[in-house]
């Protein structure tokens, strides 16, 4: 297929039933380029020749030097198949695990993936990641399994075990699908059942309707009722195709149904059917006949598709038999050109054969027509999942937000369609790159005028010339010329002043080169027709349809005038409008509904993704679901520090550019940068460096994040000897006593405000690791439990779907089970709230005797206003300062003891807090809640007030007990407020701070009193090696803190499959180190798993005779937790305790080695 216009594409933009919007997923090295080469040269945009080799989609200069893809790209190619003409809108997406985050990017815009498996290595960890990912965002797949020439070339398998070999790997990837399957099957099932019960509940259901109900079960999961007809992967269904990319060739079973039908005599139709699956050919009978396997038959699929290949392989690698190659050539009608036969490497001359005989694009473009949906098959599930952001259902959206469901439906491009438009992602072109700054080719008719004026000059010149020798006198006049001309003088000078002021604006060249790259939004049209120059609302994440609608005039849209503002919605406007065409781009008028473009002007509205509509009632979409963690931090700062502004401007726009990399700045001023991993780091870094920021940097040792916790006192010590109970108090309690703190033999830790007015008694206690992983799980949702509450406390309401509830429900029943025990009575009920950031995985626990308060869980009881006034009745004088004992427990919990990191898995206990107040303290009573917020105001009044409130204060206490008695009753309360305030601001400062402090400390101390541990992150390693490299991959893995979880050998093959998890701490050159003590046999994948505890104690020392022998005095080389913690102390400029050497000289061995 030659080179398609521009117009062509256009007019193909207008027919959504023929586009096809997908992306190519798979794990990292399987061949997507490479099949994507493949395709665009179909396109006549590369040549064929360089498919495989060019990596056209990979544009970066890193992507080409790795070998690997970075950025998701995306290009349109044009498809005829027969009558129909197919418009392919193809994003290539990364395979590598740190980039997965633009895999998700690529996957929201796409209707279908083609999903790629290397037929050696079979399903990989990032296959399983991109199928869940194609799984959530319910986009259909097809297959391909690629690189079928290893099995020739490196495995030597003949065809019958190729065959075994191939069904293995479509049962891996189909078991994949089946269990994402199930699990939402199941999910489904029991939210239907949770819906009855509340129906039965509430009456909706009478007995009558359903009887014998109490006796009958029903035991179905509902995967027998489930349609799994179009899900798995098979040959037969017309949804996988058989590859090698690199040398051109592929082929779906229905190709070679239809050629050896006519050859047979068989109808196409059955030998569709019957090519895969355990049939063979009965020569005598002429027959198709079941039970290959047990008859010993060879399969059809063997006989008929991959003996042919097989031989061609033999043929044209193995042998170079020419007679034979040249009888073949003749019988699948090829023409070879003669520098291709002649070529020294054979894999040339195959390339040329394949290429013609099964050309891989044809099979892929045909499988990808066929079986995959255009955007008018979008399913009103996908559209209702898209919609239903946070914790809403689609169902409790407003009926104008229901109604764009249509929109999606229809994809209608329509003049009266809303504009629909979603950015996955914001990419940076360089400005000269666009195609509006590009110069354009000339027309015929602009080259015909060019060549007329240029034939008008130099007749012109030519007469001139004449004109000059024939005159007389003419080098006289000549040399006079310049002075007598009139203007002639002013002419150069004027001349001499241009080149002056050319040269003037030098300086700021280097500002006008940071303006020279702009932002282009990769994004999708879902209903409407997008113009140039169009005004659009663009939907923060966290904007609210309802309050849209309410607050803006009815019938109102983006081009509107005078529209009041609304919380998280603005207005922009699409300068231009680009067809995405890999690393050209094209300039358009209008992209109509279906289809994929490039927006730019939209750099000031977007940050990394949004959603953009005419219509206020859209809301944002749900957010991108990202399977890698940023998880590598660094510390950055410029070489020369004047050139900070350049910093600080690149780091914004490289997180403005990457989907998954995170800009922070830190209290202590430093400009940190969060990564995915190694690689992702290192392109980000390189990025900062030669396109964002332009500087030389310098970047910090990664910045590994750890956690704290407490643990069970230990049974045994490092030795494995019993510890005694004299023993494991000395070890535990490694608190220093004062006046103001005290530590009870059983944990608890009171501590006195400096004041003493205040007493609070903590005790720390270890929560189980379930419940640990459940809070952490369940973070969003505590979230929003927060947000209800400080709602509730404001006087607002906070509308929360009824899943929400049930959810917080759910969570809070699953705690109740999780907590079991006498310690652990009526825990629940008593949470006080969650830290650090109020949604953390550590709890604050009301235990103080008669100090009634409502719970974190008070938002989901349905007498909200009955429960809420009974408690304020029987608030006590300290639940004024209560808030101030939450912000302690959050700073205790955001920086912990050992080294500043944030605490993990630990309760703790309130289980004592005494107030005494002097007798001022009656004017307590009007101190509210929320004024106990801005106690800290009152330090900053002037001493001229402050005497005078001590004044007034003084009279009010001598003139009565309570205020209704001293003050009148308008100005009593907000007196009574000022009294408190004044009364309680001592030496000490606000004694709300105090009581911050103080409840800060205690936490800290009631940590120290239990056995502290480190929390390391851990990755999940998969490593694939063979028999011989083994050995060196446990060395690598045991040198740096790994564990092997397990070990497999891949079946057919000789490789090994081996689960680890490895420390990120130890993780920084690993993939390197691993890759040359294996030769590059071996290449790891490193995925952000979970936290752990490190089980040695960082503060434990030896102390008996035994401990010395086996860790030497100060056992620093074998405790590992203490590295760590030295490590960060060190990087945080907190106390290390270690020795300095003070003078080189001396040897303290001396002695023993005489």
């Amino acid at each position: 297929m030659g080179y398609t216009s521009l117009d062509k594409i256009k007019a193909l933009q207008k027919n959504p039933a023929n586009v096809r919007n997908l992306c190519i997923l798979a794990h990292v090295d399987h061949g997507k380029t490479t099949l994507a080469d493949s395709l665009v040269a179909s396109n006549g945009i590369i040549s064929s020749r360089l498919a495989g080799k060019l990596r056209y989609l990979d544009s970066r200069e890193d992507e080409q030097i790795r070998g690997i893809t970075m950025k998701s790209s995306a290009i349109s190619l044009h498809y005829a198949s027969g009558e129909k003409d197919y418009l392919i809108n193809l994003i290539d997406s990364p395979g590598h695990v740190d980039f997965s985050s633009e895999v998700s990017t690529a996957v929201r815009l796409c209707d279908g993936a083609i999903v790629i498996v290397d037929a050696v290595e079979g399903v990989c960890p990032q296959t399983q990641a991109v199928l869940r990912q194609a799984w959530l965002e319910n986009i259909r797949p097809v297959l391909v399994i690629n690189k079928i020439d290893r099995l020739i070339m490196e495995l030597k398998l003949t065809s019958q075990e190729a065959y075994t070999h191939l069904q293995k790997i479509l049962e891996q990837v189909n078991a994949v699908t089946g269990s994402l399957f199930t699990s939402k099957v199941l999910e489904d099932r029991a939210v239907k059942e949770e819906r009855a019960e509340e129906d039965k509940e509430e009456g909706d259901i009478e007995p009558a309707e359903c009887p014998g109900s109490e006796q009958v079960y029903d035991w179905s999961a509902g995967l027998e009722d489930s349609d799994d007809s179009q899900l798995y992967f098979s040959p037969d269904q017309g949804n996988v195709v058989f590859a090698s990319a690199i040398d051109g060739w592929g082929f779906s079973i229905q190709q070679f149904a239809q050629i050896h039908s006519q050859r047979m005599g068989i109808r196409a139709e059955v030998l569709l059917k019957t090519l895969w699956g355990d049939f063979y050919l009965n020569a005598k009978a002429k027959k198709i006949m079941k039970g290959a396997h047990a008859k010993g038959k060879k399969p059809l699929f063997v006989q008929l598709v991959l003996d042919n290949i097989w031989s061609l392989y033999d043929a044209v690698v193995t042998r170079r038999d020419k007679e034979k190659i040249e009888k073949m050539m003749m019988s699948l009608g090829v023409k070879v050109m003669t520098r291709d036969s002649r070529h020294s490497d054979p894999k040339v001359l195959l390339s040329a054969i394949c290429s013609q005989w099964l050309p891989v694009s044809q099979a892929v473009l045909f499988m990808v027509c066929d079986k995959l949906p255009s955007p008018l098959d979008m399913t009103s599930e996908r559209i209702e999942r898209l919609m239903s952001v946070g914790a809403r259902r689609f169902h409790s959206l407003p009926l104008q937000t229901q109604e764009l469901k249509t929109a999606f439906m229809q994809c209608s491009s329509d003049d009266t369609a809303p504009v629909i438009v979603f950015v996955s992602k914001m990419f940076m072109v360089d400005a000269k790159a666009l195609p509006q700054n590009k110069q354009r080719p000339l027309t015929q008719e602009e080259m015909a005028q060019r060549r007329e004026l240029a034939r008008q000059r130099h007749t012109e010149r030519l007469a001139a010339i004449q004109q000059t020798e024939s005159g007389e006198g003419n080098a006289q006049s000549g040399s006079t010329t310049p002075a007598t001309t009139p203007g002639g003088d002013n002419t150069i000078g004027n001349e001499g002043v241009s080149g002056q002021m050319q040269g003037l604006p030098l300086k700021a060249k280097p500002e006008e080169e940071e303006e020279k790259e702009t932002f282009v939004a990769f994004a999708r049209v879902y209903s409407g027709v997008v113009r140039r120059g169009q005004k659009v609302f663009v939907m923060g994440p966290k904007y609210d349809p309802a309050q849209g609608l309410r607050m803006l005039p009815e019938g109102s849209t983006s081009v509107s005038a005078c529209l009041p503002p609304v919380p998280h919605l603005a207005c922009c406007t699409m300068d231009s409008l680009y067809l995405l065409m890999g690393r050209e781009l094209e300039e358009l008028e209008e992209v109509p509904s279906g289809n994929v473009l490039g927006i730019g002007g939209l750099e000031e509205c977007v940050l990394k993704s949004a959603t953009l509509s005419t219509s206020p009632a859209l809301p944002p979409f749900i957010p991108l679901n990202f399977e890698a963690t940023p998880i590598v931090r660094v510390a950055i700062e410029p070489k020369h520090p004047s050139e900070m502004p350049k910093l600080v401007r690149g780091m914004r726009l490289l997180n403005q550019a990457d989907p998954c990399a995170e800009v922070l700045i830190q209290e202590t001023g430093e400009h940190v940068l969060v990564t995915a991993g190694e690689v992702h780091l290192q392109r980000c870094l390189d990025d900062l460096r030669e396109r964002f920021a332009k500087i030389e940097i310098s970047a910090s040792k990664p910045i590994i994040p750890f956690r704290e916790t407490v643990i069970r006192p230990p049974k045994v010590d490092m030795v494995n000897e019993d510890l005694g109970k004299q023993q494991k108090v000395a070890v535990i309690h490694q608190v220093k006593e004062s006046d103001t703190l005290h530590l009870d033999p059983s944990g608890l830790v009171t501590l006195t405000t400096p004041n003493r007015q205040a007493t609070v008694g903590v005790r720390a206690i270890p929560l189980p690791e379930e419940v640990t992983l459940l809070l952490e799980g369940s973070a969003d949702l505590i979230r929003t439990l927060e947000q209800a509450g400080q709602a509730q406390r404001e006087g607002r309401t906070l509308d929360m779907s009824t899943w929400t509830l049930d959810a917080l429900m759910v969570l809070k029943s699953r705690l109740e089970v999780l907590l079991q025990g006498r310690k652990w009575r009526n825990a629940v009920d008593r949470i006080w709230a969650f830290g650090p950031r109020r949604y953390g995985p550590n709890i604050l626990l009301n235990s103080v005797e008669g100090y009634q308060r409502p719970s974190v869980w008070h938002c989901l009881e349905r007498e909200k206003g009955e429960k809420e006034g009974g408690a304020k009745a029987e608030a006590s004088a300290i639940r004024d300062f209560d808030n101030s004992v939450v912000s302690g427990f959050q700073l205790a919990t955001l920086s912990g003891p050992m080294c500043e990191e944030p605490l993990m898995g630990v309760c703790f206990s309130v289980e004592r807090w005494d107030m005494n107040f002097p007798t001022q303290r009656t004017h307590l009573d009007s101190v509210t809640e929320e004024d106990s917020n801005s106690l800290d105001a009152s330090v900053s009044e002037s001493p001229g007030e402050a005497a005078g409130q001590q004044e007034a204060s003084g009279k009010a206490g001598g003139a009565g007990e309570t205020p209704s008695q001293a003050e009148g009753a308008v100005a009593g309360a907000s007196q009574g407020r000022r009294r408190a305030e004044v009364v309680l601001v001592d030496c000490y400062g606000p004694f709300s701070g105090q009581l911050i402090a103080a409840v800060k400390e205690a936490c800290r101390h009631a940590f120290q009193a239990k056995p502290q541990r480190l929390m390391a992150a851990m990755y999940t390693c998969e490593i694939m090696a063979t028999a011989e490299v083994l050995g060196r991959v446990y060395g690598v893995l045991g040198k740096r803190e790994g564990r092997v979880l397990q070990e497999e050998m891949k079946e057919g093959t000789e490789m090994f499959i081996i689960k680890a998890v490895l420390p990120v701490a130890e993780s920084f050159g690993f993939a390197d180190e691993i890759r040359k003590r294996t030769s590059g046999l071996a290449s790891p994948q490193l995925v952000f798993s979970h936290w752990e505890v490190i089980s040695s104690d960082p503060s434990w020392v030896p102390t008996t005779e035994e401990e010395y022998l086996h860790f030497g005095e100060k056992a620093d080389s074998a405790n590992q937790a203490l590295k760590y913690m030295n490590g960060v102390r060190r990087r945080k400029g907190l106390y290390v305790e270690e020795k300095i050497v003070e003078h080189g000289e001396k040897q303290r061995t001396l002695s023993k080695n005489k």
